[in-house]
């Protein structure tokens, strides 16, 4: 489906954006094994629960004060997008996907704005989906358990406006609407189911500031736990203009648990892997033929631009890297050889979980879920067959949060709610 509307939060933006850092030179054989053993590698949301961090101001072109690991550098509305709120109103994005829960709060600052607070927590939330068709009950408890907090943040940070959207996994659930009255009212927040074609666009808007510039068409994709979106675009002065989108049911924990356990040999890990990558690039082939023509031009034009904004990317952004641990100020923004992050797929998919677990920036958490990222990852690159990927650490919460503010200065609301009474109503009754 082809969408030529421009999206419905147009804002300005006051200068490309700066230089992106690029991948290290003459890296042939990157290690996807990092430079340190990962002890005590700490899961990516707890420093964003941290919730009297002291507040950072960010602009188009990076931060301007030393960033955090989960609050740094959002996007902020552009300049005279909108009027600021009176002073100390605050406004919140929750995105509630098929593997995390994700909540970003922050307060217009002149052309910027300030992150207060932010959280994040894995809550596998569609753990069973693909067998069963429904939200398991131990699924929807971890999942109230993060949204509680979230709730408490909302109240303590006087958030005024708010936006709370639920993606894949609550679409395809059959009790996914069930759950989505639990939560309002158990916690007072109001998710929204939001199509996949709102999620494309949020994304969009939240991360394309950190495409690099270039000529004519370009993709961008979002690997989420449930469903995967590609988007492909042509750069303006503002906010993209989608040319044409996909989004397929294929994420990091749909294909994980379609594609059954992984085996206890090398070979039967790659087979499962090839199985994977299979069925992916199946699901791209209507969509890889609309684009050809675009595909064609946008090389002819100069170096194929693509932007990754997921789980996966940042993840394998990291071990290129050989970082310690995972460090938002180092991803967010990379430009990766594409060359690098196939080699590292590689050798994930032929390495046992234990092995993953214990590598620098996975975890516990990531490591049966990752080889499905690298899967997805790889189709998009043989669909996109760009020499170089830029790697987001924001989207969906950056995209509502710009929404937010730009809409209030013009009167829109676009999904927002004012936050306040049923959240207090629901935390005090607890």
């Amino acid at each position: 489906m082809a969408e030529h509307d421009p999206p419905a939060a147009k804002v300005d933006v006051p200068g490309r954006q700066r230089r992106r850092r690029k991948g290290r030179k003459g890296k042939s054989r990157p290690r996807a094994t990092g430079t340190a053993k990962a002890k005590e590698s700490p899961p990516r949301e707890a420093p964003a629960q941290k919730a009297d961090a002291a507040p950072r101001e960010y602009s188009e072109n990076g931060p301007t004060a030393p960033a955090g690991p989960e609050s740094a550098r959002p996007d902020q509305p552009r300049q005279n997008s909108a009027r600021p709120g009176p002073p100390r109103q605050s406004y919140a994005a929750i995105d509630l996907g098929t593997n995390n829960c994700r909540l970003l709060i922050a307060r217009p600052s002149g052309e910027n704005f300030t992150v207060i607070d932010a959280f994040s927590r894995v809550v596998r939330l569609g753990e069973g989906l693909a067998q069963s068709g429904k939200l398991s009950d131990e699924a929807m408890d971890r999942t109230l358990a993060a949204l509680r907090v979230c709730a408490d943040k909302l109240m303590r940070r006087n958030v005024f406006l708010a936006r709370s959207v639920a993606t894949e996994a609550c679409r395809r659930a059959e009790n996914g609407p069930e759950f989505i009255e639990r939560v309002r009212r158990e916690t007072g927040i109001a998710l929204d189911i939001i199509s996949a074609r709102e999620e494309a666009r949020l994304a969009v808007l939240g991360c394309h500031v950190l495409l690099e510039d270039g000529l004519g068409p370009a993709m961008i994709f979002d690997i989420g736990g449930g469903s995967t979106e590609l988007v492909l675009i042509e750069s303006t002065g503002t906010v993209p203009r989608i040319l044409d989108w996909q989004s397929v049911p294929w994420g990091v924990v749909s294909l994980t648990e379609s594609c059954g356990p992984e085996g206890h040999s090398m070979e039967e890990r790659l087979e499962r892997y090839r199985h994977m990558h299979n069925l992916v690039s199946e699901s791209f082939s209507a969509f890889s033929k609309r684009i050809a023509g675009a595909r064609e031009s946008a090389g002819r034009a100069g170096p194929l631009r693509l932007l990754g904004t997921s789980g996966t990317v940042t993840t394998l952004a990291s071990l290129h890297l050989e970082l310690p641990q995972y460090d938002r100020r180092m991803v967010d923004g990379l430009i990766v050889p594409a060359a690098s992050m196939r080699e590292i797929s590689g050798r994930l998919s032929s390495m046992a979980v234990e092995e993953r677990r214990e590598l620098n920036c996975i975890g516990r958490e990531r490591a049966d879920l990752v080889v499905a990222g690298c899967a997805i990852l790889e189709a998009i690159l043989d669909l996109w067959p760009a020499a170089r990927l830029g790697v987001a650490d924001r989207g969906i919460r950056e995209g509502i949060l710009r929404s937010l503010i730009a809409s209030h200065g013009h009167g829109r609301r676009h999904g927002a709610r004012a936050a306040g009474a049923s959240v207090r109503r629901a935390v005090a009754s607890r």
